[in-house]
């Protein structure tokens, strides 16, 4: 299952539109303030699909019955670039576990790449419901190797992959090597094209240096 929600009439077209422009971006403030909402708003659309459970809760006049999380939630994004949207999630999954990779590009020659994790800090996922984020969903490697990283720490009983962004390559990518059915895909805008050094047309840029300033 694939959301697309430029598809859908929802105020985070609005926010990705402001991620995306060239003159808003220069505030990285605001670019980081959008970012979390998109998470947010993201986090509350995958909340609709998750397990509840009636609970009694007592108010000061009476017992109210009530629809409470059932599902445990584990969420995991790739650093740096995910922080930013990661903290829109926990405002949403306040009682959640967290769990960060570090996944990057190490550039070759003539354009050429792969990714490499170094370090990952996880709970044990068994039988949770594991949402794994990362702003930019471009070739889809970095989102594999970090799912697959993932897995050392047990199955999910269901895996949400979040990108506020992402192509239609990193999307093919990711239903080729990643052959779990219980895996559901959200995206914010799924773009055309990359370039040949693998970033989104039209795109919005480097994430991780829009929200947090240019790596050295």
């Amino acid at each position: 299952m694939i959301y697309n929600f430029d598809e859908m009439p929802s105020v985070i077209n609005q926010y990705i539109a402001e991620l995306r422009d060239k003159e808003i971006q220069k505030d990285s403030m605001r670019f980081r303030t959008n970012m979390e909402r998109v998470g947010a708003l993201m986090g509350y659309e995958i909340s609709k699909v998750l397990e509840y459970e009636k609970q009694d809760v007592q108010t000061p006049l009476g017992v109210a019955n009530t629809n409470m999380l059932k599902d445990e939630v584990v969420l995991a994004t790739i650093l740096r670039a995910g922080l930013a949207m990661n903290n829109g999630f926990l405002s949403v999954f306040d009682k959640a576990e967290s769990a960060f990779v570090t996944a990057y590009r190490k550039y070759h020659s003539d354009n050429q790449f792969s990714i490499k994790v170094e370090y990952m800090s996880s709970p044990k996922i068994d039988g949770k419901v594991l949402i794994l984020s990362d702003p930019m969903l471009a070739t889809g490697s970095s989102m594999v190797m970090s799912y697959r990283a993932l897995l050392k720490k047990g199955k999910p009983k269901h895996t949400h992959i979040v990108a506020a962004l992402a192509s239609k390559e990193g999307i093919e990518y990711l239903k080729r090597n990643i052959k779990d059915s219980d895996i559901t895909i959200w995206a914010g805008a799924i773009d055309s094209e990359m370039t040949v050094q693998s970033y989104i047309v039209p795109g919005l840029g480097d994430a991780g240096d829009l929200a947090f300033g240019k790596k050295e």
